[in-house]
């Protein structure tokens, strides 16, 4: 044991050393957790808008006030006829464009209705159907003002409650999956170049002879990143909790626990890469892309799986970072406990193992 030790302290010399390693792993977390937070929002705010007042009555200029009260829209140009639209879309001036009809006050007050038409730029579809169904929310709310929330006999509502995130911010779905990216990567790639640095370094021979037998000499690498990880962990939370308002409505300990779990995935799955590779450039090359990648497309964070093609929803099940996501949010974000994401824990368990079990075969007690 006191051999494992020395060769643990060893690591975190190597590691201590390095100032670029240093950077890498405890700097980029939290570069990453800010700019991911703040950057990759599916949150619509202060979009420009355009508005085609042809009514000019009092009615109309309430409700272009309202809308440019609301957080969402930032009324930047008013036009006077329907050529101004198009021009204004072509300059990707605007995103969306409302236009009121003459007499729109007269109509309200005579007919009870009057028509409102709403003109998106639907080269980003979901831009486009958000920003859409905020507008009519801000112009649905204007009329039962207008109406003093009286109710006509057999209208039909419907009252929408947003649950788990009631203001809709795009952190509560980006932070459990940026989090799983960032522990992934940084753990799979400074652990998958240990190894091979040692290979290179030619010190594999002075390790070779040491009586430690090879599960443990493996361990040995790992310990030191799974210390670092963990202190990126209370990084991420602490952020997390302080900076991008995300609430943990689950056990703390239950979140470690799991951070714990995917981070010896994450660290064997990097053991494996060091121990089927050459050279700390092919090793590192197939952590970033040959992890990155399929974390960013098949986790669900950044794309539903459930919109993939089958093959791509099967083989989004081989991404341990698919099952961290959900583990998470729903831990994190609904405040389930142990019995709603055992299973899931237990996939994390098996792909670690199976991991484990290839470095240990693939580890080469000879050089030659």
């Amino acid at each position: 044991m006191q051999q494992f030790w020395v060769f643990v302290r060893k690591e975190f010399y190597h590691i201590f050393r390095d100032k670029k390693s240093l950077l890498i792993i405890f700097a980029l977390p939290i570069a990453q957790m800010l700019i991911f937070g703040f950057a990759l929002t599916n949150e619509i705010k202060n979009t420009q808008i355009g508005i085609l007042d042809n009514a000019n009555d009092e009615a109309s200029l309430n409700l272009i006030a309202q809308l440019d009260a609301s957080k969402y829209f930032e009324i930047s140009n008013t036009f006077t006829n329907p050529d101004e639209i198009d021009a204004a879309f072509k300059a990707d001036k605007i995103k969306l464009a409302i236009v009121i009809p003459p007499n729109f006050k007269s109509e309200l007050a005579h007919n009870n209705s009057a028509r409102i038409q709403l003109l998106a730029d639907a080269t980003d579809p979901n831009t486009a159907t958000t920003l859409e169904v905020y507008a009519s929310a801000v112009i649905r709310d204007y009329q039962n003002t207008i109406n003093n929330n009286f109710k006509l006999p057999y209208s039909i509502s419907t009252e929408i409650r947003m649950l788990y995130n009631p203001q809709l911010k795009g952190a509560y779905l980006f932070v459990p999956g940026v989090m799983g990216m960032i522990l992934l990567l940084i753990s799979a790639m400074m652990t998958s170049i240990s190894i091979v640095r040692e290979k290179e370094l030619n010190t594999m021979e002075i390790i070779l002879a040491s009586p430690l037998k090879p599960m443990i000499l493996i361990l040995s690498k790992a310990v030191p990143y799974m210390v670092i990880s963990l202190i990126n962990v209370s990084t991420i939370l602490l952020i997390s909790v302080t900076l991008l308002d995300l609430p943990i409505n689950g056990s703390i300990w239950l979140v470690f626990g799991v951070c714990f779990l995917f981070i010896t995935t994450a660290l064997s799955l990097g053991l494996m890469i060091s121990n089927i590779t050459d050279s700390q450039q092919t090793a590192m090359f197939i952590s970033l892309m040959g992890l990155m990648l399929p974390t960013l497309i098949l986790s669900g964070f950044m794309f539903p799986i459930e919109n993939m093609p089958v093959p791509m929803q099967v083989l989004s099940n081989i991404v341990p970072t698919k099952w961290f996501f959900i583990i998470i949010k729903d831990v994190m974000i609904k405040g389930l406990g142990f019995s709603s994401v055992w299973r899931e824990i237990l996939i994390l368990a098996g792909m670690t193992a199976f991991f484990l079990i290839i470095s240990w075969k693939k580890f080469k007690m000879r050089l030659a």
